[in-house]
């Protein structure tokens, strides 16, 4: 599988994210799972409910400025590019392999303790408030995805969609590479 650290197009399975880097990088299973560890202890708390409200709340006005969001750039993630039939829910069945790893990696003992957070993002297409619900909807096919199919444990997986409010490539606001999915461990299962 291959991957980039965060910058430039996306031709890759996953993106591998703090941003800064910018170079193309072969993972294997392992890196999957030790990048998605993330610290031993969590600094900062994230509710999904409020990122989904906070986002909610200002459709169009852009999320990376918004106090619950701009916590999820301290955490461990990786940027996943999971293809959608066009205008809809239903996943590509080429992309099953990479949720197929995704759940790999989220059985892996390692990472058994951790919840995620499944974030959808689309480009700025369309409306606002419609991206934001299909980024939504199709964040919550990933997570039923990985919970029925893959039987990684629902307790542990949250969906939330932004719609186009923090594109990857903020100058090219209708680029392909703004629709994408990020995985971000958010901390131990209570």
């Amino acid at each position: 599988m291959a991957a980039r650290l965060a910058g430039g197009a996306v031709a890759a399975a996953l993106l591998l994210l703090p941003a800064g880097q910018a170079m193309a990088q072969e993972l294997t299973a392992e890196q999957l799972i030790v990048g998605l560890q993330g610290p031993g202890t969590l600094t900062v708390a994230v509710d999904p409910r409020a990122l989904a409200a906070e986002v909610q709340a200002n459709v169009g006005k852009g999320a990376a400025a918004l106090p619950t969001w701009s916590k999820l750039n301290s955490l461990t993630q990786l940027v996943v590019d999971i293809n959608f039939q066009y205008d809809s829910v239903a996943i590509v069945p080429g992309s099953y392999r990479t949720i197929g790893l995704i759940a790999d990696a989220l059985h892996h003992p390692l990472l058994q303790r951790y919840k995620f957070l499944i974030v959808g993002h689309t480009d700025a297409r369309g409306d606002p408030g419609y991206n934001l619900n299909l980024s939504l909807k199709r964040a919550e096919a990933i997570r039923e995805a990985l919970a029925t199919t893959f039987a990684v444990a629902p307790d542990r997986l949250f969906a939330v969609g932004v719609g186009e409010e923090l594109p990857f490539d903020p100058g090219n606001p209708d680029a392909a590479v703004n629709r994408r999915v990020q995985l971000v461990n958010i901390g131990p299962v209570d």
